[in-house]
């Protein structure tokens, strides 16, 4: 056991010291992340020299990464969002008028005439002219359900259709109104954290809690309005045709129509067609530009289906207007001059520079499948952040200086070897930390201060059980090769039960208990590598040095 080979010796040194390297930008947190975000720009193409002064602040051939901070540390927003999945059925009845007027024309001298009617926002109901042509009807319509793409849908359609009197209704049954919730769920889950990861916030915290809410923290951002302003527009884009231009707002629009507010013109409205040529999601990307007139504008792309749509409308109807309509007010509404190929054009109105760099990020990421409800918002200072990173250094320090007090007073020039260890242990977890971008919360600073107190259980363990060695007149080098060899089995034997713990707390909690189970974790697999390698080699150096004919511990 004394005997340490030279490449164990080398590799558990170099260990320690890339660990140690790691946590080195730590110490220099400011420093170290103004030169981060300064790099970042350069690399966005925002090469000015404020950020080159920036970036030159740490050297480059140094680690620069570093322990996100959470938002009880650094401050930031937090947001309870609930997602309106009632929104989703409305867009889906709406969509499906279009496809069961045109099945039904074919049948209008059956059925008579085919009228859309006031409808609730899960249902759609069409009245037919003439009842005798019923039957049919309902046959044609439910030849237009599709099954239900979910696993637990196998076998369902996603519409039941049914009459009552003259007018047919169309609902969208139960499978399908499950796995819309799902579906709804989680891609307002994605378009949010690629909204907030569009405009580079660290570390942010979104997750989904029950059936329709989401909790979202982000560390860092000045306030829970302004993280509003960033995920609580939808954004949604559509083409849409124009029925007509008015003056009035209450006009009446007819069935399959809406009336909605112009943004260039104040006081004009259009009347336009709900179901859209194309919508948001054909988009593939969009990018703040400028049109011919120097003003701010987003130019955008769509994908392969959108294209051949948009191209095959305006190539049907050249001299009509249409309308380009985002967040259901028109941007603008253009007459269709010629057929557009290429699926490409670019959206004017009265922006600013900065709008539009908005409005792109929100394009890319996507249009919010239905509308968030805000339930709780709370913005936490930096200053009450930093009064939690104040108090976590008092509590860390009283007792990282408790337990070098405690292991010297106890073990004399042994203790001195754990704590040399042990502030290597401590170095070796923010190491860990910085290398895997984990975020420190309070509780994770709770689990550094029970890390310090458990990081010298092994050398405990170790260090009696060589003074019940040395007690059977064993001569000191086979004391310390018992010590450590007998003390084995119990370090595991702790360790491995208190890491499956962490990995239990990790798996089935959330936000401040995963901080917790992260530390805790890591700080074990710290503590089993400095207890019984490091503080090991250390003895064993002292020992091969000095050759001592009697030890005391």
């Amino acid at each position: 056991m004394l005997q340490f080979e030279s490449w164990k010796r080398v590799l558990i040194w170099i260990t320690c010291l890339v660990g140690l390297l790691l946590a080195v930008p730590n110490g220099f947190y400011t420093r170290v992340e103004q030169h981060n975000d300064a790099v970042a720009a350069i690399e966005l193409g925002a090469d000015t020299p404020e950020n080159q002064e920036m970036a030159a602040q740490w050297p480059s051939y140094l680690p620069s990464s570093l322990v996100n901070l959470g938002l009880d540390l650094r401050g930031g927003a937090h947001l309870l969002a609930e997602v309106q999945v009632a929104d989703v059925y409305q867009a889906r009845m709406e969509a499906t008028w279009p496809e069961v007027r045109d099945a039904l024309r074919p049948l209008r001298s059956t059925v008579g005439t085919i009228r859309k009617q006031p409808s609730p926002v899960d249902e759609l109901r069409v009245r037919i002219g003439d009842v005798t042509g019923m039957q049919q009807a309902l046959e044609t319509v439910r030849a237009l359900a599709r099954p239900v793409q979910s696993l637990t849908g196998i076998g369902a359609f996603d519409i039941a259709v049914s009459a009552v009197d003259d007018v047919i209704v169309v609902t969208l049954s139960e499978a399908e109104k499950l796995a819309t919730d799902e579906r709804t769920m989680q891609q307002s889950l994605e378009i949010v954290r690629r909204r907030i990861d569009e405009v580079g916030t660290r570390e942010p915290t979104i997750q989904r809690q029950g059936t329709e809410r989401i909790l979202i923290q982000v560390p860092g951002i000045g306030s829970a309005a302004e993280l509003k302003a960033i995920i609580g527009t939808t954004a949604r884009l559509t083409f849409n045709p124009v029925v007509n231009r008015t003056n009035d707002g209450n006009a009446i629009a007819g069935a399959g129509n809406s009336v909605i507010p112009s943004i260039d013109e104040p006081g004009q409205f259009y009347v336009i067609e709900n179901a859209p040529v194309v919508a948001g999601d054909d988009l593939v990307d969009a990018q703040p530009s400028f049109d011919q007139n120097g003003g701010a504008a987003v130019s955008f792309r769509f994908n392969t289906a959108g294209a051949r749509r948009f191209g095959n409308y305006t190539a049907d109807n050249i001299g009509s207007p249409f309308a380009i309509v985002l967040d259901n007010e028109v941007v603008s509404a253009p007459v269709i001059q010629s057929h557009i190929a290429g699926g490409s054009g670019i959206i004017t109105g009265r922006f600013s520079v900065e709008e539009t760099t908005n409005l792109a990020v929100l394009l890319r990421a996507g249009a919010l499948p239905a509308k968030l409800t805000f339930l709780e918002e709370r913005t936490v200072g930096p200053e009450l952040g930093q009064d939690s990173i104040d108090a976590g250094k008092v509590a860390t320090m009283v007792a990282f200086v408790a337990v070098l007090v405690f292991m010297f007073l106890s073990y004399g020039l042994f203790g001195v070897f754990a704590n040399i260890a042990l502030i290597i242990n401590v170095g070796l977890i923010f190491g860990l930390l910085s290398l895997v971008g984990a975020t420190l919360t309070l509780p994770g600073i709770a689990g550094i201060v029970l890390t310090v107190g458990m990081a010298v259980d092994a050398n405990v363990l170790v260090f009696e059980r060589i003074r019940e060695e040395l007690k059977t007149s064993k001569g000191p080098a086979r004391a310390i090769e018992l010590g450590y060899e007998k003390a084995l089995s119990a370090i595991l034997d702790a360790n491995v039960t208190t890491f499956i713990t962490a990995v239990i707390l990790f798996v089935m909690g959330s936000g401040p208990v995963r901080g917790f189970a992260i530390t805790l974790g890591l700080g074990i697999i710290t503590s089993v590598f400095t207890a019984i390698f490091v503080t090991r080699l250390m003895v064993v150096i002292w020992f091969e040095r000095r050759r001592p004919k009697t030890i005391e511990v």
